[in-house]
């Protein structure tokens, strides 16, 4: 038995405190994070010259067109990263002595160093006033950059820090703060599928009672909202032809739900009584085009009152012949036994349908998801770092999410208080590189 719970819940609140207010000096101890590099002036001809950071890494300049300046022997290359209306992708723009060269007369490439050993490599080729990298440049923009030029026989390399969405956390604080961490892989998808509808009458079981010949009505037995037995007395009436009296009388047991006569009236074509049988009734339930190919016959579904104050559990039938032409929808009818009357006719309803299980190659809990930029993210670790993963995500049922790409089968990610994570990492200031 733990004997000092109040001690660790106090030591996980000042733990998560520090995260937040990430001022003070314990709390930079707790957490490190990794700062990106200053920037200096953005114009190359003002700017100081790009310096090499104690790890033998160099601190670039920003460039004319908003990229890395780099200077090399005699010659400087900027490093920018272009997506408007196009996937990611590298343009490199030369210069000497602060004018501009001419693309074909410069050589490049780039190596990214990701998180995690990966490795990606970037071919160039002249196109404008530019070279243009060969690939796109996957999210995240998160790695150590490698950048190799050559001009006229000299050669030069810079290797330099460009990082967002990363934090490094020590596993006895991850621990404190109740940090938790899964490895992707396949997952078991239990989709749900929800419907709205309502009640309504069986139309088996409703009666339209009218008269056998035109007359005068004498008397009226029934009243709206009466209940009736087979056989009850609704209404007199003389006939026009025989000037003699018949009796009206309820053809099937149930609630008078209209009543179009009163006495001293002359009977017509239409029904003077509608009676309908209650103990049964349908559930129509509307189903949007796009959700059609997902039903099957037999699925489980539960339907609800609208406040939640009852539901039951039925089996799905198919779709009527005629879809919905106010909503545009296909329409299920279902069968509801209704002989204690829960379920009054008009009523407005909501039914989950069940949907067979999916199995998806790779999914993760979506209790690690967070928002991050314009994406939904999951923050990786690889030891004691934890980055930014952008994911396209499939389906979900709640608890688990389908990942379409964006992570790799295997990787781990952190599954609980991923918002602590998210906190540090953007105290590190850094941002999307372009």
């Amino acid at each position: 038995m733990n004997r000092f719970p109040f001690f660790q819940m106090k030591t996980q609140l000042c733990f998560i405190a520090l995260i937040l207010i990430g001022g003070t000096v314990a709390a930079r101890a707790i957490l490190k994070t990794n700062a990106p590099a200053a920037a200096a002036d953005r114009h190359g001809a003002a700017a100081q010259p790009a310096h090499a950071a104690p790890s033998g890494k160099v601190t670039p300049e920003d460039g004319p067109h908003g990229g890395k300046l780099l200077r090399g022997d005699g010659f400087e290359v900027e490093v920018t990263i272009f997506e408007t209306d196009v996937p990611p992708e590298f343009r490199v723009y030369a210069y000497r002595q602060g004018q501009p060269l001419a693309p074909a007369d410069i050589k490049v490439g780039i190596e990214l160093r990701r998180l995690g050993d990966r490795v990606n490599t970037f071919a160039f080729h002249p196109q404008g006033e530019f070279l243009r990298g060969g690939g796109v440049v996957n999210e995240p923009h998160s790695f150590d950059v490698v950048v190799r030029g050559e001009h006229r026989g000299k050669s030069a390399e810079w290797t330099y820090e460009s990082y967002e969405g990363r934090a490094t956390i020590e596993p006895e604080f991850a621990r404190a703060a109740g940090i938790r961490i899964a490895q992707a892989g396949p997952a078991t998808i239990k989709e749900s599928l929800v419907l709205h509808g309502s009640i309504k009458p069986d139309a088996d079981r409703v009666a339209r009672v009218g008269a056998r010949f035109t007359g005068l009505v004498k008397e009226v037995r029934k009243q709206l909202g009466d209940a009736v037995q087979v056989g009850d007395l609704l209404a007199v009436v003389e006939s026009n032809e025989s000037l003699r009296t018949y009796e009206i009388k309820a053809p099937q047991a149930g609630i008078v739900t209209e009543r179009n006569v009163t006495a001293g009236s002359v009977t017509g074509d239409g029904p003077l009584f509608v009676i309908a049988d209650h103990s049964s009734v349908w559930i129509d339930l509307n189903v949007f085009i796009a959700d059609a190919a997902k039903i099957n016959v037999g699925l489980p579904v539960v339907v609800r009152t609208v406040d939640g104050g009852q539901s039951v559990e039925l089996k799905l039938a198919g779709f009527l012949p005629v879809a919905a032409a106010e909503s545009q929808t296909r329409v299920i009818r279902l069968r509801l036994d209704n002989h204690e009357g829960r379920w009054a006719p008009g009523l407005r309803v909501i039914a989950t349908v069940q949907l067979p299980p999916h199995e998806v190659p790779l999914g993760v809990k979506t209790g690690g998801l967070q928002s991050f930029r314009d994406f939904t993210v999951v923050f990786a670790q690889v030891g004691n770092t934890y980055e930014v993963r952008m994911l396209q995500l499939g389906r979900t049922d709640g608890d688990f999410i389908e990942v379409l790409g964006g992570l790799e089968a295997g990787e781990r990610y952190v599954t609980a208080n991923s918002f602590l994570v998210k906190a540090d990492a953007m105290k590190s200031g850094a941002s999307h590189d372009h």
